[in-house]
């Protein structure tokens, strides 16, 4: 059946939020950053006050907010609004350690109790056998705490201007690439015509 323009546009809008409530904070904390002269609290204040604004708008216009840009969107108000009450911005940088090692554990956690979180959050988009589930499952969890490993090295050896580009857009393109490494293997079982995003922290 034919979409309709209206339906074409409402689709192209919702993509457009979805990638606003996700992205937008961390772009104004890379321009923040170094339009500052990269001051770590200043580019912190302007994740806090970003994060803040693309909740609410996700909330204003979709009249709710997926699980996983909930997530994101309030560990970063979590984090930030730590690291300036405290006045040390490590606390920001261990935000994708913590929120990757979280991440894992919900999968593989999930697995040992017969939950498959991944399931939940896709099974609308995806038909996969159980054993495929369980391996996509593994797959994610193994990356998520590649990535929490990976943020300790950079945060605690590189400067802060390498970890904030690292940061965004750096683990964006490493799950993005992450994840189009499984899209051979989706898109042999996708139930609908456009495949949602990938997990992000």
């Amino acid at each position: 059946m034919t979409e309709t323009p209206a339906k074409t546009t409402a689709r192209t809008s919702a993509s457009w939020i979805r990638w606003f409530v996700d992205y937008s904070a961390l772009v104004a904390f890379l321009i923040a950053f170094f339009v500052s002269g990269r001051d770590m609290t200043t580019a912190t204040w302007a994740l806090v006050a970003a994060s803040a604004v693309a909740l609410v708008i996700g909330v204003a216009v979709e009249r709710r907010l997926a699980p996983v840009p909930l997530i994101a969107g309030g560990a970063a108000l979590v984090f930030g609004g730590l690291a300036l009450v405290f006045h040390d911005t490590r606390l920001l940088k261990i935000k994708p350690t913590v929120m990757n090692t979280l991440f894992a554990i919900l999968l593989l956690g999930g697995l040992v109790l017969k939950k498959n979180p991944l399931k939940l959050i896709l099974s609308d988009a995806f038909d996969l056998p159980e054993a495929t589930w369980k391996r996509l499952t593994v797959n994610y969890a193994l990356f998520f705490l590649f990535l929490a490993a990976l943020n300790e090295i950079v945060w605690r050896t590189q400067a802060d201007a390498t970890w904030v580009l690292f940061r965004f857009p750096g683990l964006m393109i490493l799950t993005f690439a992450f994840s189009l490494a499984h899209t051979p293997l989706l898109m042999k079982h996708l139930k609908t015509d456009k495949p949602p995003p990938p997990p992000t922290e």
